[in-house]
């Protein structure tokens, strides 16, 4: 084999740099196929990745001569080119001979077009690899043949099976370094076959390799003439992609945008998840339920007559029916599930760990809302596919839990149609993506159990009792004086007539909560719980006084979202945690400094001041008495 960087034959298209808007034209018919490398470390990822650039004359001169500089420099392969440079990017990752961050690399053939995530092999990276896997519709998974199945490669595969990729390669590498040994192949690959029938992988291609030597890469090698199938890259071109799939499945149509450019067009626009649609076909919008027929199917392009799955239109409806961003436009007949409680596996991608009962972003496509997860049902060992008993999940983990949302989602399962079965989430404070999601099923209580309609609402109750109905929410640290100023305004609402009730964090502890301890996860319940009972004494009428440390904006925000806007008053009892630790009337700060009260908000836990409280007293510069005066003035004004 000649070395590529002494290879005077060695040329990229000329077209390129002759013409390229032809040599864009000519490409932008292909199909596209997304695929992701993965398998143990130093399997050979890298290596494959850059031979596939090389052989597809995607690597231009100035790139050659810099790789020819970096294999002699930080090379593996001594004075050989070391292909594995050209994907791996980071100082760090050449320094070790690893691959950390997910690198992507565009390259393209003659008959089709393609996008290759070279994925981590490390454990502590699966989250890496899990986002290059999202979006693949095949997975070449390489394995050493001096070393065989390894827990990599079965954790690999099982994430791979897990995200839905159908079409898997597996790629025994190296095979120049046993001498292309069919016995030890053929091994190999019954051993993986046993291993991948218990996940669930029905069908895989086997293909004996060598990326350095170039063995069944592009073309059958001639040191394994006992090897019958494919090469890679013939393969590659020919495998059939999810959109071919996807097409024969029910017509769905995530909205992203409302397309008004003038009076006398109103369409949606968003990319087809799956399915057909022509002009004049019924379809149903959900969640709401409304029917219309399509009328027209636009493009830049102009109007078509059909429209497929991986096509981005504008479809143009005969009514004027409410249809907004993050619905769903699905075949009238066969529409997808819409639900407000479902059971997901959730692949956790944050240093911190899930919180249950924490209400976390969760986006579905063009759908954002508030979830709130269960204690997971078990974590999966991805090792071992062992089921294991979990409170919560750490970075990396895996588990399966059951999801409440604010409002019903549309959504189909996963293993059905992944434009509208995957969904993130996303930590309300931070903005990060923690976590992704793979929707089972809708639960049936989700479905069975619906609202009564009563016939005296809300307003009667208010009306009955000549008062607006409100939530006081007193935050602040322990011994703040929380208790006592919401007591102080109790008396100086009931004076005036006022109907109310105080609900006490203390008191509701000894009944309601008394299941409930003192850690992240039982406190966020904790006020969960109580935002209900408010918001149904709220519901009834009543003015309801809350003295709740309840550290976490996040939680705080929750029970704001439960009720009417300007229904929820947030009071910040502003007291300085040395003020509120002198005073230490119950001796719970002396406790926590000694080690004896453990997850004490102040001291081991952390205290999430408002940012902007509705009504903030300061307790140093006023009295209970006249915190309560100016609290009940700011509520009720006088006329």
């Amino acid at each position: 084999m000649t070395a590529p960087g002494t290879d005077p034959t060695y040329r990229t298209e000329a077209l390129i740099a002759e013409d390229i808007e032809a040599y864009l034209a000519g490409h932008e018919k292909k199909s596209l196929l997304r695929f992701i490398t993965c398998g143990s470390v130093d399997d050979g990822k890298s290596t494959l990745i850059g031979r596939l650039l090389y052989d597809s004359k995607m690597i231009f001169e100035d790139q050659l001569a810099a790789l020819e500089a970096d294999s002699k420099r930080v090379g593996t392969q001594g004075q050989a080119i070391d292909f594995a440079l050209l994907v791996d990017g980071l100082a760090a990752e050449r320094e070790q001979g690893i691959t950390i961050d997910v690198a992507y690399r565009f390259f393209t053939t003659e008959r089709r077009k393609f996008i290759v995530a070279d994925c981590p092999g490390h454990e502590q990276y699966t989250r890496n690899m899990v986002t290059g896997a999202s979006t693949a519709d095949l997975a070449v998974i390489l394995i050493d043949a001096r070393k065989g199945v390894l827990v990599q490669t079965r954790r690999h595969s099982y994430l791979c099976h897990l995200l839905g990729i159908r079409h898997i390669v597996l790629a025994v590498n190296k095979m120049d370094l046993i001498g292309y040994d069919q016995a030890r192949y053929e091994a190999i690959v019954a051993d993986y076959a046993a291993f991948a029938e218990g996940i669930g992988i029905e069908t895989f291609t086997p293909i004996p390799i060598s990326g350095f030597a170039g063995d069944n890469i592009t073309a059958p090698s001639l040191n394994t003439p006992w090897y019958c199938g494919p090469a890679l890259m013939p393969h590659l071109e020919t495998v059939e992609l999810d959109t071919t799939a996807d097409r024969a499945r029910p017509f769905r149509l995530p909205v992203q945008w409302v397309n008004r450019p003038n009076l006398d067009l109103r369409g949606f626009s968003g990319l087809i998840a799956s399915g057909v649609v022509r002009p004049g076909d019924p379809v149903r919008v959900l969640p709401s339920g409304r029917t219309s027929t399509v009328t027209r199917l636009l493009t830049m392009d102009g109007d078509l007559d059909a429209a497929t799955a991986g096509q981005s239109v504008t479809v143009c409806l005969a009514d004027e029916i409410d249809c907004s961003r993050g619905d769903v436009l699905a075949a009238a007949g066969d529409p997808p599930q819409a639900a407000d409680q479902f059971e997901a596996t959730l692949i956790w991608m944050d240093d911190e760990a899930l919180i249950p009962g924490r209400g976390y972003w969760l986006k579905l496509g063009a759908q954002t809302v508030t979830a709130t997860i269960q204690p997971p049902k078990h974590q999966i060992n991805v090792n071992t596919m062992e089921k294991l008993a979990a409170k919560t999940l750490e970075l990396n983990a895996i588990g399966v839990a059951q999801f409440a949302t604010d409002r019903p989602l549309v959504f189909e399962p996963y293993a059905d149609n992944r434009a509208l079965g995957g969904f993130i989430l996303i930590d309300k404070l931070t903005n990060r993506t923690v976590a992704a999601g793979l929707i089972h099923f809708s639960l049936r209580r989700a479905q069975n159990i619906h609202r009564q309609a009563t016939d005296i609402g809300r307003e009667a109750h208010a009306r009955l009792k000549n008062q607006t109905p409100k939530v006081l929410w007193f935050t602040g640290l322990s011994g703040a004086g929380k208790s006592t100023i919401a007591n102080e305004v109790e008396k100086l609402l009931h004076l005036m007539n006022r109907h109310t009730f105080l609900l006490d964090g203390d008191n509701v502890r000894h009944g309601l909560n008394k299941d409930l301890g003192f850690t992240e996860a039982d406190r966020i319940e904790n006020i969960r719980r109580v935002g209900e009972v408010a918001k149904l004494m709220a519901d009834a009428g009543l003015i309801v006084l809350t003295a709740f440390i309840s550290p976490f904006r996040a939680e705080r925000e929750m029970v704001r979202r439960m009720l009417p806007e300007g229904e929820f008053v947030e009071i910040f009892v502003d007291t300085p945690l040395a003020e509120a630790e002198a005073r230490d009337v119950k001796g719970l700060y002396a406790k926590a400094r000694r080690g004896e009260l453990k997850n004490f908000t102040g001291i081991d836990s952390p205290y999430e001041p408002p940012e902007a409280p509705e009504i903030r007293v300061n307790t140093v510069e006023m009295t209970p008495r006249q915190a309560a005066e100016h609290i009940v003035r700011t509520i009720l004004p006088l006329p």
